[in-house]
């Protein structure tokens, strides 16, 4: 299959999610996740329709980015969903339209500081709830059985939606790989009510949840997914070349 074949499919598979759980197809967003694979093969997604891609590394990202958006026919959107060192903050501000993985005020902070005078960025808070050690992102694992737990998540939601210059429209989690995709179900579940929960004590609008992946984002969309970050499923496995 091409990879403009293997994108039909992901949206006809997001076509059926969102007929399951009554919702407009037009409310989620599909992110190419483009990390390890050429400038081509991103070229060919956007012939194939697409606008928005998501890169992991700054580094690559630096090569890729503007290749691709220079020979593209069409406004792009990049999308940071890797980890984000603070140092790296004046790296990623000109590359990306929004940055996922904010999991610290100290990174949020360097962010507002490295954003130019008239400029915004829009960012997603990145939580835990799954509880893996091997996970980025705010600790919010058994958020709803603990208050502390609570506390400490909207008291770093709120720091950081008083910073200038930042956007925060959402949350954004990374569900454990589990055998069947119905075992990540319980994370999106938690996500979506933290979200909820946070926008009613912070009176603060959080429209967008970044959950879901190759493996599980049907699940993900009906659990209220508006972005879902599908990589294998439309280039394939990851090269280890970064050749662009």
């Amino acid at each position: 299959m091409t990879i403009q074949q293997h994108i039909r499919s992901v949206q006809q598979t997001m076509e059926q999610a969102c007929v399951r759980s009554g919702r407009n197809p037009v409310d989620v967003t599909l992110i190419a996740v483009s990390k390890t694979h050429p400038a081509e093969a991103v070229l060919e997604a956007v012939d194939a329709g697409l606008q928005h891609f998501g890169e992991n590394r700054v580094e690559e990202s630096e090569l890729k980015i503007p290749v691709v958006s220079a020979q593209a026919d069409k406004p792009l959107h990049w999308h940071m969903i890797g980890h984000v060192q603070s140092r790296k903050a004046k790296q990623v501000v000109p590359l990306f339209d929004v940055v996922h993985s904010v999991d610290s005020l100290k990174l949020a902070g360097k962010l507002s500081e490295t954003l130019p005078t008239g400029k915004s960025l829009d960012i997603l808070l990145e939580m835990n709830v799954s509880g893996e050690t091997s996970k980025d992102g705010f600790a919010a694992f058994s958020w709803q059985d603990n208050s502390i737990i609570l506390d400490e998540v909207m008291q770093f939601a709120r720091q950081i939606s008083l910073l200038p210059a930042l956007r925060v429209i959402g949350l954004m989690t990374m569900a454990p790989i589990v055998p069947n995709r119905e075992d990540a179900r319980p994370v999106f579940t938690s996500l979506r009510y933290l979200r909820d929960t946070l926008q009613e004590r912070l009176e603060i609008p959080l429209p967008h949840l970044s959950m879901g992946m190759t493996d599980d984002y049907p699940v993900a969309i009906e659990e209220g997914a508006t972005m879902i970050r599908v990589g294998r499923a439309i280039f394939g496995d990851r090269t280890t070349s970064h050749l662009l």
